[in-house]
């Protein structure tokens, strides 16, 4: 996808305010669940406009509780954001390209080259789990992922036939008894950090089923086209194949760099509230 293109040192694959936002990704929602389940831009602070009906926008929890001081949801954006919103985390999603990559650096893979990830997103207060497509050198894939839920590392290898090998990591926002600012975060991974834990056997549980409400197959289905089903990856980080953002969030903006958190971004990189 973008294998082929001079990338600069930082590539933004979604911002929530651009004129096409989501014209990379493709977008999953449960037709069963038509009140429960949708992907829709609104303004932050506002919650406007809603989405049609019959969806059923939830409302952003507190910071704090009452007791302890909790007015309301903290600062918000005020710019306009990306809801995304089921309680079926696998149903529900945005993903980067929208087809099924194979995991070799062709057309269908993200093809991203830079080492870092940045995400910025609002804590909702619900489930939710983000993931990526890991390759290294000799084209070997696994799958990054990291949930709400998710009470301890885990590595399941081979889940079924066609699936690549799924890191899941436990994602922790600050605890309301911190008493954060705000419920917006940017979380940022050094994906290459991340490929010799998937050699970790240590790691695999077999009487451990960390799949949550059949998450199993988000993983699975990228391997459909894959040469390499059951190789764990452990080389030299190549290249991201895929980003997949699930209910329930808000979402501001997908950046790749070249540096940590602790590089200076650019201005329209930051987020701004409404005081």
């Amino acid at each position: 996808m973008l294998s082929s293109v001079v990338q600069p040192a930082t590539v933004s694959v979604f911002s929530s305010t651009g004129t096409e936002p989501l014209k990379l990704f493709g977008t999953r929602i449960d037709a069963s669940l038509p009140s429960d389940s949708f992907v829709h831009l609104l303004h932050d602070r506002l919650s406007q406009p809603l989405p049609p009906l019959p969806a059923a926008l939830i409302v952003p929890p507190p910071l704090c509780d009452v007791e302890e001081g909790g007015k309301g949801p903290g600062y918000s954006l005020d710019q306009t954001v990306l809801h995304i919103q089921s309680p079926t985390l696998p149903t529900t999603y945005i993903q980067c390209p929208a087809a099924v990559p194979t995991g070799s650096l062709g057309a269908r893979d993200l093809g991203i080259k830079h080492p870092w990830i940045h995400l910025q997103v609002r804590n909702l207060g619900r489930e939710w789990s983000f993931e990526v497509g890991l390759v290294d050198q000799s084209g070997r894939v696994g799958v990054l992922r990291l949930s709400t839920f998710q009470k301890q590392p885990r590595l399941k290898l081979n889940q079924k036939k066609s699936a690549f090998p799924l890191l899941h990591l436990p994602l922790v926002f600050p605890s309301r008894t911190s008493r954060p600012l705000t419920a917006w975060t940017t979380i940022s991974l050094n994906l290459p950090s991340f490929l010799p834990y998937f050699s970790s056997t240590n790691l695999i549980n077999p009487n451990d089923d960390n799949i949550h409400a059949g998450h199993a197959e988000s993983a699975s289905g990228y391997a459909r086209n894959a040469g390499s089903i059951g190789t764990v990856p452990s080389g030299s980080y190549s290249h991201v194949s895929y980003v997949r953002v699930h209910a329930t969030c808000r979402l501001r903006r997908i950046w790749f760099g070249e540096s940590g958190p602790t590089q200076n971004v650019l201005w329209e990189f930051e987020l701004y509230s409404d005081e």
